[in-house]
């Protein structure tokens, strides 16, 4: 009775889809999977647990069943999910590139807070003689403009949140080019990297409402890609990307 009930099953294996349902239709799902692969490819092991799959063991048995469903649902998550394989490389890239560059920044220049710039040669010694690697946010402002003081208000939670950046204020009149920053043009937000302007914003105060705040001015410079990754956002992408892949 077992021989016969093993001589169908391998015949129905061979043949075309006969079942029907949902569980007939996974073990015909499973027949199709080992007939388009490369029979030679398919190492012996993993032919053996296809073959396995598509011929469940007898009802009767409870434990063997039990012990098969376990060692099935296995084998279809290997078989049904290896593109997950490769995502989960592809995280782990992520994450080691992202410690990577934690681990530079860590060993970069830090600021942390807002430096008030004095005259025009310490303006001009700030631009000149920094690391070129490092973002410097300038604010030329002046007592008394519309928008000066919510702007300094501003850098000081930006230089906390984002130290690897450098932010500076000046007022005009100690710049030396008092008439090429009049009050028509304040506050006015330069950027430098390496030595070199990279972004210039006059009167900024008018891209933003009547009463703004450090986030607004954080959204605009993101907008530019003027500002890095924070660096807790970072680790806490990190971190999550670590627990979904377990």
């Amino acid at each position: 009775m077992e021989e016969g009930k093993s001589q169908s099953f391998e015949e129905d294996f061979e043949g075309q889809a006969t079942h029907t349902g949902p569980k007939g239709v996974i073990n015909d799902w499973r027949k199709f999977k080992l007939r388009s692969e490369d029979i030679e490819s398919i190492p012996p092991s993993k032919k053996e647990i296809l073959r396995q799959m598509s011929s469940p063991q007898s009802r009767d048995d409870k434990d063997s069943k039990e012990r098969f469903s376990r060692k099935m649902s296995i084998q279809e998550y290997e078989l049904i999910h290896q593109d997950k394989e490769d995502e989960n490389c592809l995280r782990k890239y992520r994450r080691q590139c992202m410690q990577d560059m934690h681990q530079k920044l860590s060993f970069g220049p830090r600021y942390g807070f807002v430096y008030e710039l004095e005259t025009g040669e310490q303006f001009l010694e700030t631009i000149e003689k920094e690391q070129k690697i490092t973002t410097i946010v300038v604010h030329i402002y002046e007592d008394g403009i519309k928008g000066c003081d919510a702007l300094n208000s501003s850098f000081t939670y930006l230089a906390a949140e984002y130290p690897m950046v450098k932010f500076c204020k000046i007022k005009a009149s100690n710049t030396g080019a008092r008439d090429r920053f009049s009050s028509d043009v304040l506050p006015t937000l330069l950027v430098y990297k390496g030595g070199e302007l990279i972004s210039n914003f006059i009167s900024i105060a008018e891209q933003f409402a009547e009463e703004f705040f450090a986030g607004d001015v954080e959204s605009f410079l993101n907008e530019y890609g003027l500002l890095p990754e924070r660096e807790i956002q970072a680790l806490e992408q990190t971190n999550m990307e670590e627990e979904d892949m377990e």
